[in-house]
This record gives C-alpha cells, sequence and structure tokens, in this order.
C-alpha cells in the first residue's frame, strides 16, 4: 500500500511545475506542493540505489547516490548565484554538509538495528570534511571584516576549490577502484528479482531531473514562505534549502537503513556530506564565474564550526565500527543544537 502511494506521488512533480509555471499560484501552495513532491522522489532515488548497490556493493552505491542526489543541489546553487544571493548559497552548503552528516545519519541509526559499519570508508570522508573546512578558512578570515562577497576573495578562492577538486578526484577514483574489486573478489551475486544495473540508473538519471526542477521550484518560493514565517535568510539557506536540496539522499538513507543495510545508509550519509565539500562547493565557486557574480567560499564562524565539529562527533560516533540508536538519538540531539545556532546568529 505504501509503495502504491509513493508511486502515485511522484504526479507531484508535474503539478508543481503546474502550480508555478501555468496558473502562477502563490508561495504558500507551490511551497507545499514541492515539499510533499520531493518526498516520493527521494524514496525512488533510494530505491534505484539500493538496486545498483545490488551489482556495485555498498560504497560504489553510496557514491552514486551521492552524486546523483547532490546534482539538484549544484543546479538549486547555480540559480541563487545568478539571482545574487550568495549568502543563500554559502548557507545552503554549511547546512548540506552538516545535515547529512548529522540529521541523515542520525535518523538512519534510529531506523536501523545496531550493525557494523565501514570505519575505514567513512573516516576517510570525515577526514576530507575536516581538510575542506580548514582550506575553507584561507579565504574565510579574510571576510570576516570588510565585504565577505569582494572580487579578491573570490580570487583567493580559485586555488582553494581546484586543490579540492583534485583531491576529490583522486580519493573517488582510489576508493572506487578498491572497493569495486573487493565486491568482484566476494563472488557476491545480486538477489533475485533485482533490477538490471542499466534499468537503475536510468531510473536515477530521471528521477534526479524531476527533483532538480521540483527543487529548483521550491528555492523559487522559499523567500515568500520564509518571510510569511519570520524566518532569516541564512536559517533558510542552512536548514530548510539544505534539507530541501539533500532530499534524496535524507529519504534514500532513512529507506535503506529501515531495511537493515545500515552500512550502505551510512555511506551515503557521510560520502554525501564530503561530496558538498569537496566537489559541489568547489565547483559553485569555479562556475560563479561564468554564472555571476563570483562566489567567494567565505563562510563564517559559526559555519565552520559546526561543520568542524559535525566531522568531530561522527568520527567519534563511528570509531567503534558499530552504529546503534543511542548514538543516532544523540547525533539527532547534536544537530537540533545546531539549527538553534543558526537561529540565534541571523542574517550576515
Amino acid at each position: 500500500m505504501a509503495r502504491r502511494i509513493l508511486w502515485a506521488g511522484l504526479a507531484l512533480g508535474p503539478l508543481a511545475a503546474v502550480l508555478r509555471y501555468g496558473v502562477d499560484a502563490g508561495d504558500v501552495p507551490v511551497f507545499l506542493v514541492s515539499a510533499v513532491a520531493l518526498v516520493p522522489l527521494a524514496w525512488l532515488i533510494g530505491e534505484a540505489t539500493e538496486q545498483a548497490a545490488e551489482h556495485t556493493g555498498s560504497t560504489v552505491g553510496g557514491f552514486l547516490n551521492a552524486s546523483f542526489g547532490n546534482a539538484p543541489e549544484l543546479i538549486i546553487a547555480l540559480f541563487a548565484v545568478a539571482d545574487g544571493l550568495p549568502n543563500v548559497v554559502r548557507g545552503s552548503i554549511t547546512g548540506s554538509i552538516v545535515s547529512n552528516l548529522l540529521l541523515v545519519l542520525g535518523v538512519a541509526l534510529v531506523a536501523t538495528k545496531q550493525e557494523q559499519l565501514n570505519q575505514r570508508s567513512l573516516m576517510t570522508n570525515l577526514l576530507l570534511v575536516g581538510a575542506a573546512s580548514l582550506l575553507f578558512l584561507i579565504p574565510s578570515v579574510a571576510g570576516w571584516s570588510g565585504d565577505p562577497d569582494r572580487h579578491s576573495l573570490a580570487v583567493a578562492t580559485i586555488p582553494v576549490a581546484v586543490l579540492l577538486l583534485v583531491v576529490y578526484a583522486v580519493t573517488t577514483v582510489r576508493n572506487l577502484k578498491q572497493q569495486r574489486s573487493a565486491h568482484q573478489t566476494s563472488g557476491r551475486q545480486p538477489s533475485e528479482g533485482s533490477w538490471s544495473l542499466r534499468n537503475a540508473l536510468v531510473t536515477l538519471g530521471l528521477a534526479t531531473g524531476m527533483t532538480a526542477l521540483v527543487s529548483e521550484i521550491l528555492v523559487h518560493s522559499l523567500t515568500g514562505f520564509a518571510e510569511a514565517a519570520g524566518l532569516s535568510q541564512f536559517f533558510v539557506s542552512a536548514v530548510v534549502v539544505a534539507i530541501v536540496g539533500n532530499a534524496a539522499e535524507h529519504g534514500g538513507a532513512v529507506v535503506i537503513a529501515r531495511r537493515g543495510k545500515i552500512r550502505l545508509a551510512s555511506e551515503i550519509a557521510v560520502s554525501s556530506a564530503a561530496q558538498v565539500a569537496l566537489f559541489v562547493a568547489p565547483m559553485v565557486a569555479l562556475l560563479s564565474f561564468v554564472v555571476r557574480p563570483p562566489l567567494p567560499l567565505a563562510f563564517r564562524p559559526v559555519e565552520l564550526a559546526t561543520i568542524m565539529g559535525s566531522a568531530l562527533f561522527v568520527a567519534i560516533v563511528v570509531w567503534d565500527r558499530k552504529g546503534t540508536r543511542r548514538e543516532g538519538i544523540m547525533l539527532l540531539a547534536a544537530y537540533a543544537l545546531v539549527v538553534i545556532a543558526y537561529g540565534l546568529s541571523g542574517n550576515r
């Protein structure tokens, strides 16, 4: 029954487009329909990722989910850059990293029984997030005084962005080769009735395209909706936009965790956070020179502190290679504190 409802819910994506571009409905109904529409889309991406993982293994499956899931966020960020909303972009990047580490992983742990985690892969991604946050200090510290969006900081961001992309490419290629070899050596075969790898990838692509469209519609309606709720621009970008932009990873990780596959769910959460830090953020910064205006990766102290703190906290949780519901609750409590901090921070 639930699956039928989710399949039927996929029709909400086109409905959101009609409300936005066909009848020009108000921001509140457009926002609500778009938000609900992302739920079945997130489920479909999670379903297709799980099917793909039957052929590739959990680490590659997590990478696929993070890649397809973060594509809408990259598109959203570029639209925000073009609209002259640099603080929204930086806030959503910060919120995406933190929400994946604390919210998504926390819910995944709560939704499943204790199970062994892939400590090596998770710790590698957490170290990458920590390294990225340290590199962000280069343009950020200078941006704590004066105009944080001045051109000189955008130029200073270029070598940081290039270095992050190089590190991401090298580590990703190495990890995927290792995990593919290990998966082939294990001799594990796909379960009976599973989708073909081709069908899973095609479904991922189509679902991601619709998610990008719906996410863009939702972001354009966020300002009016946030004003009605009395929320700050930073809070909206770091909490609401971040959660919406990562709806695919959020939903996919939770669905997969409920089926007892916490290894794959944890890979989705942590690898997605690493991909935002090492791929989405630098790509947006470099592409902003084309889209205009150029975007400096100059984050506020509260943003860098929550990124570093989240990575450290998750590293402590996964150090023993086990994931428990109690630890999941702790991660959710930490995320609640972060949300409160973002609410008190106000706009830049």
